[in-house]
Order: C-alpha cells, then sequence, then structure tokens
C-alpha cells in the first residue's frame, strides 16, 4: 500500500470519526450539511495558512505585501472568519452565530465562485438542540476537525484528490445511513463509473447532469477525461439541483476535486430550467447524464402543456410520474451531431402503456435510443428495486438496440449490493462491441420492437432462462433403497447396544 493510500484511509477515518459528535443526538440527513461544511471551511483555511506561511518563509516578515499577495488566491479568507479563529472561541457563547457569520465573511469575499453556497445551511438553528447543547456540539465538532491527523494543509497532504476523495467518502456514508432521502443526493460511485465510461467524455466536451444532485456523476465524467488525458482539464461542467443545501454540496465538491470550470445552478430544471443558451433556449451539450428522483409525483404537469421549451411535443407524461419529464428534457439538451445521453430510470419505463407508450413510442421510431441495460437489484440508497440504463445518441450509425441484462452480476452486500470492476468492465465492453451473448445481450432490429408494441422489457429480448438438470429417476430410485436398508442396518445396532445395556424386551 502507497503513502497516498495510506493517507487518504487516515483523512477518511478522521473524518467520519468526527460525526460521532452528532451521533445519537442529530439525525444524519440533518449533521452532514454540518460535516461536509465544516471539512470545506478547515479545507480553506488550510490551504490559506499554509500559502501564507510560504510566503513569510520566502519574503520575511512584510504583512502588508503578504497581504497583497494573498489577494490573488483561489479562495480568499477574510480576517477572523477561518477555521482557527472559530476554533479559538470555542468555550465561549454563541458558537453557532459566530460559525454563521464567518461562512457568510467568506461568501461575500469569494462572491464569484461562493455566492449563496452558505445560504441554505445555519449552524445557529435549534437543530441542533437548545443554546446549550447547540454550543456543546459545535465546540465538540470544532476540535474533532482541529486534530493533527485533519490538517489539510498541500505540504502535508499533497494531491487536492485526497481531499476531494474525503469528501466523496463522507457523502458516501451519509446516503447509506439516510434511508430513502439518500436517492436525493448521491448515486452509487460503480453506477457513476459504468454511466461515464458509456458515454466516453472527451477533451473539449460540455457534460451537464440536470439533476445533479452532490455532482458525483458529473465528477466520475470529468475524470474519465483526466484519467485519459494527462489531468487535462479542457472540459465544462454544467449542473443543476432542486435541493439548496444538495446544491451546496455539489459545489463544493467540485471545488475540493480542483475543478473551478463548472456552472451548478440552483433550481426546478422541470419547471425553471436554467441552463440556457445566449438566446434563451435550451443550452445543448456533448454528453447529458443524470440518476434523476424515481416515479416524481409531482414534477409541474400543470406547466408542461406550455412549456416554451417544448420539451413535450412528444407527449405528456403522466401527472404522477415523472420519469419521462426527465427523460425528454435531457434528449431535447442534446447536441444535434455529437449528443450522447445516460440516464437512470425504473423498470416501469420500459413497459408501462398509455402517454408514456405513446413517448417512449416515438423517441425508438426517432432512432434516439440506443441501449437498455438492466442492473442488480439494491444497488441504490433508499430503495431495493432494480433499475435501468437508458443510453441514447445522436448519432447513431444503424437503426438497433442493444438489450443487455447485468441483472445477475453483481457482488452481494447485506444491506447494499455493488458492481465489481469486472461486472462493470463486462457491460462497457458489450456495449462497445454491440453483440448478442448467450443469456446476457441482445442486439434488436427496429422490427422486432415494432412487433413487441415497442415495449423494452428486457426479458422480451434476453432470454436468461436456465432448464434444470434431467432427473434420472431409476438412480433416484435405487439410491432411495440403499439408504433405507443403511437405515434398517443402523436400527438393528441401536437395538442391539439398547438390550445390551437392559432397555427394551
Amino acid at each position: 500500500m502507497n503513502n497516498d493510500s495510506v493517507k487518504q484511509e487516515q483523512i477518511n477515518k478522521a473524518v467520519w470519526n468526527a460525526c460521532d459528535t452528532f451521533r445519537g443526538t442529530v439525525d444524519p440527513s440533518i449533521y452532514k450539511d454540518y460535516v461536509l461544511t465544516m471539512l470545506f471551511v478547515k479545507y480553506l483555511s488550510d490551504v490559506y495558512q499554509d500559502h501564507y506561511n510560504n510566503y513569510v518563509a520566502e519574503y520575511g516578515d512584510t504583512p502588508e505585501l503578504i497581504e497583497e499577495l494573498m489577494k490573488n488566491e483561489r479562495f480568499v479568507l477574510p480576517k477572523n472568519s477561518g477555521f482557527y479563529a472559530l476554533h479559538d472561541q470555542r468555550h465561549e457563547p454563541g458558537n453557532g452565530e459566530r460559525i454563521d457569520k464567518a461562512l457568510h465573511a467568506i461568501e461575500e469575499a469569494n462572491i464569484v465562485k461562493l455566492a449563496d453556497v452558505f445560504q441554505d445551511i445555519s449552524f445557529n438553528s435549534n437543530k441542533l438542540g437548545d443554546e446549550k447543547q447547540k454550543n456543546e456540539l459545535l465546540r465538540h465538532i470544532l476540535e474533532d476537525f482541529a486534530r493533527p491527523e485533519l490538517n489539510l494543509s498541500p505540504s502535508r497532504i499533497g494531491k487536492l484528490d485526497v481531499i476531494g476523495n474525503a469528501y466523496e467518502y463522507l457523502i458516501k456514508n451519509f446516503a447509506a445511513t439516510s434511508g430513502k432521502k439518500a436517492g436525493e443526493f448521491y448515486t452509487p460511485p460503480e453506477v457513476s463509473e459504468l454511466m461515464a465510461e458509456i458515454v466516453e467524455p472527451k477533451k473539449g466536451d460540455e457534460i451537464c447532469d440536470p439533476a445533479c444532485g452532490s455532482a458525483s456523476l458529473l465528477l466520475k465524467c470529468a475524470n474519465q477525461i483526466r484519467k485519459g488525458d494527462d489531468g487535462s482539464k479542457n472540459f465544462a461542467l454544467f449542473g443543476q439541483e432542486a435541493i439548496g443545501s444538495t446544491w451546496a454540496l455539489a459545489k463544493m465538491n467540485m471545488f475540493l476535486h480542483g475543478i473551478d470550470n463548472h456552472k451548478l445552478e440552483w433550481g426546478d430544471t422541470i419547471r425553471n430550467p436554467k441552463l440556457l443558451d445566449e438566446n434563451g433556449g435550451l443550452k445543448h451539450f456533448d454528453i447529458v447524464v443524470a440518476n434523476p428522483p424515481f416515479s416524481l409525483e409531482k414534477w409541474g404537469v400543470e406547466g408542461a402543456e406550455s412549456d416554451p421549451y417544448a420539451r413535450f411535443r412528444r407527449g405528456l407524461p403522466p401527472k404522477t410520474k415523472g420519469d419521462y419529464a426527465f427523460i425528454l428534457h435531457m434528449i431535447e439538451t442534446m447536441k444535434p451531431k455529437t449528443g450522447r445521453m445516460a440516464v437512470v430510470v425504473p423498470h416501469g419505463v420500459l413497459f408501462r402503456g398509455s402517454s408514456e407508450g405513446r413517448i417512449r413510442q416515438k423517441l425508438i421510431e426517432e432512432n434516439l435510443l440506443d441501449a437498455v441495460i438492466g442492473l442488480p437489484e439494491k444497488l441504490f440508497y433508499g430503495t431495493g428495486i432494480p433499475a435501468a440504463v437508458l443510453v441514447f445518441r445522436k448519432d447513431k450509425t444503424d437503426n438497433n438496440v442493444l438489450f443487455i441484462d447485468a441483472s445477475r452480476e453483481f457482488k452481494a452486500g447485506k444491506n447494499q449490493n455493488q458492481l465489481s470492476d469486472d461486472n462493470i468492465a463486462k457491460v462497457v465492453d458489450t456495449y462497445k462491441q454491440r453483440d448478442t451473448r448467450d443469456k446476457y445481450s441482445y442486439v434488436a432490429s427496429m422490427e422486432e420492437i415494432q412487433e413487441n408494441d415497442f415495449n423494452l422489457n428486457i426479458p422480451r429480448y434476453v432470454d436468461t432462462f436456465e432448464e434444470e438438470d434431467e432427473i434420472d429417476l431409476m438412480a433416484v430410485q435405487a439410491e432411495r433403497k440403499d439408504i433405507e436398508a443403511e437405515i434398517e442396518k443402523l436400527n438393528e445396532q441401536m437395538d442391539g447396544y439398547l438390550k445390551e445395556l437392559g432397555y427394551g424386551a
């Protein structure tokens, strides 16, 4: 194990232990925002202090010069608003109010990058209990993050990814303990990895997730480019998220992974899309990926009929199921020649009738659907149901649809199943080769799909039926007789032992 992985494990463990302050007192779905925000503030403070010390070492005791140089930092930290100033006053009353003021000052000093990021979180909230309990909790968390193992300065940590990975580690653990709310902010990393490999991000791509959660899926796409092009940052990430606190997590997640070339908007994608072009129309992207909320009941049907962006011209999704609302929005935002898209959906999207059936038929007839990939059950946080990934492309060269049934190949877990590296590699290879594999994949023609009334239910195309071994009844009968003879022999032996001991007749 190399030093980087040891360092990563140490930091992961330290930040997860910092959550002990809240456990048993505050629900994880609430305290995750406080812990993740504190990690971000601690990182900003350690980087700022580290750079300040470097300038002092280089230029000596020249406060005015150093102060001027520090104005050019990636993030500016106003006086008395950093972590250590808060830590110094932790024993005094008013921790909540002081932290909120510090966050506001940091936001104001970095308004271009951090506008509204801390707007939806308050450390002075009664969610943390009465004033005495709140002050005590916040004192403890300040002390937890002041431990030596959570010194996040570049001179100690080195690569920025270590901090970003620790942040992702926290989000993943919070998702595992947050029940149904987990799906609001996190897609399992293995699913994100699979989707990112399927859409093949390239240098120069503009990539969008219109239901971005904490931005883990966008970051997986970015990593594909960085891995393939020696750390290239020649790409742009876009996203929109409806929940304010989750949008803030996404922004912090981006910065902690060293990605400043992003544009994440806060708002409801269906009712009020904010990623627009210079003419006020929907902006188009090379890649569109998402794990939208499954079958969202109140998705905004009331305004869909008069949608100014004509997203629902193929039909209006049912008012209590918003799956196709997100799909149609994503379809509209793909670039005409390079656009490719992957979206997670519940299986009902594949076969439900009425308006969904009509929309599905039109998308297939337009030759936009490229693949249907069935996933195992219990992969997603907050729900045990199996899901599927639909792949759409604007650059298809045939009119076939590839079906992959990957539902039976996974790494089993007690509460959560996972896709292994081999599972992911097999799906990606099958997708790229675009071939039929026994009991795993099938390339269906447009005619076959038409014959099935545009029903995309995977078992209609991929036959996974396993014939049971033929039973030799004569052999079973002979084995039964042998067993009966053995039992009779044992009974006789037992009767003999009992007689010797004076029992029985």
